[in-house]
């Protein structure tokens, strides 16, 4: 069976750990009888230098003609001072729209061998296990008018919801919790916006359906609070765009890391999977980024896109027993370098745990 898959590397550390992930998807493929086929396309600044736009009509046609979509990472200096619309975020804007993702599934898992490296007490994080459903394609990011004055002396969004995208993200998050632990967070600012207002109405007629799942309404003030003194109570935190953007990166102090953070975009034509971290061009090029967000995000391609659960679990639990026997890329190592391994080392570590559990496996089916 054939999966094709169109790999954006995008900027800075991008290409780097994007290697990584695909070298454990085509490990997979070998053992699964999958054909991967990967086309390799130009996206973010890497596009802007060669063609002045960050998503080329090549890249965009590849996308929507893939079975799935991996993307490492976008966003220049260079770009910086450039008109908003010729930016590499922007490319990642259009290309989330012409793919009709609508769902942002970002898990943050503390694994117990990295405790240390988050800024909150073991004791705090130790079996944190939560996913964020973030709504991706509303909200200020896309709602109009939105503009500056003529001086750019003031400037304004439009936040903006309809029944319908608050329905279809919220079956989504009660789907989730009903693969989980059944308990749905559901966060707005219900006590100051009409939007949210109107979210927390529609999420709780969604929840009559879905009565095996206990649900709480929570303002997204109170959630950020509850996120660094007490992670374990959250199961599935269900929000807007705005408000699951920022929720979402401040669930790295739970991991250690944003780069231990992955993220699957769902819902549309095309999955769009990425790790959550930026391009970090201050790091590119020297070998010391983290791949194991790119990695979880390719495992979540296999669950999502591949439909290949039990292998995404290999890759998850490959990640996690690579932590414990030592292995720590330098955003892990708590100011400690000499302790750390390259990206590709690090991958190569995964690459070789996920061997051996598809060889043993296929080895007893084989018996």
């Amino acid at each position: 069976m054939k999966l094709r898959i169109t790999v954006l590397p995008g900027d800075g550390i991008g290409p780097e750990v994007t290697s990584e992930a695909v070298r454990v998807l085509r490990l997979v493929g070998d053992f699964s009888g999958y054909d991967f086929e990967f086309n390799e396309k130009p996206f973010g600044g890497a596009a802007c230098r060669l063609s002045g736009k960050p998503l080329p009509p090549a890249t965009l046609d590849s996308c929507l003609e893939s079975d799935a979509v991996l993307l490492g990472a976008v966003g220049a200096p260079e770009f910086d001072t450039f008109p908003r619309h010729e930016r590499p975020e922007s490319g990642l804007l259009q290309l989330r729209m012409a793919l009709g993702g609508y769902a942002n599934l970002r898990p943050a898992v503390a694994y117990k061998a990295i405790a240390d490296c988050s800024p909150l007490q073991a004791s705090v994080v130790e079996g944190a296990n939560l996913l964020v459903v973030r709504e991706l394609l509303g909200g200020l990011y896309f709602g109009e008018p939105r503009a500056f004055d003529q001086d750019r002396q003031t400037a304004f969004n439009t936040m903006r919801y309809s029944k319908e995208e608050i329905e279809r993200i919220a079956h989504i998050a009660f789907q989730e919790a009903r693969r989980r632990r059944r308990k749905l967070t559901s966060v707005d600012k219900a006590n100051v916006l009409e939007t949210s207002q109107l979210w927390r109405e529609v999420v709780s007629r969604v929840a009559r359906e879905y009565t095996d799942v206990k649900l709480e309404h929570m303002y997204v003030d109170s959630c950020a609070m509850h996120l660094v003194t007490d992670p374990r109570r959250f199961d599935v935190i269900l929000t807007e765009n705005l408000f699951g953007d920022i929720l979402s990166d401040e669930s790295a102090v739970i991991t250690g890391s944003l780069g231990m953070l992955a993220s699957a975009t769902i819902g549309g034509s095309v999955n769009l999977y990425e790790p959550v971290h930026g391009s970090a061009p201050d790091i590119a090029g020297r070998g010391v980024a983290n791949p194991l967000g790119a990695i979880l995000s390719a495992a979540m391609l296999l669950r999502y896109s591949a439909h290949l659960p039990q292998e995404a679990s290999d890759i998850e639990s490959a990640v996690r027993s690579v932590l414990e026997a030592g292995y720590r890329t330098a955003d892990l190592t708590r100011g400690r370098p000499r302790l750390a391994v390259t990206t590709a080392e690090m991958g190569q570590q995964v690459e070789k745990v996920v061997a051996d559990r598809l060889d043993n496996r296929h080895a007893y089916h084989a018996v």
